[in-house]
């Protein structure tokens, strides 16, 4: 590794699960610092956290899958 590569995270998926949820938190937030619509923004906010970490979970497993040589 380089010296100014940044040092690599030993649980990516852990990390990107956890910024996931801060953006979802986020977007609760947005909705009721503007008066929306808290439960559609909750909604909203479920649906994306678990899409995106469905596509992150299946990007780790076929990179995994790619470095063993399958």
């Amino acid at each position: 590794m380089k010296r100014d590569e940044p040092r690599r995270s030993r649980h990516p998926f852990r990390d990107t699960v956890i910024l996931y949820a801060v953006l979802a938190i986020v977007i609760v937030i947005v909705a009721a610092l503007t008066n929306g619509d808290l439960a559609r923004a909750l909604v909203g906010a479920v649906g994306f956290f678990v899409v995106a970490t469905a596509w992150s979970w299946w990007r780790f497993r076929r990179r995994a899958e790619q470095e063993r040589g399958g």
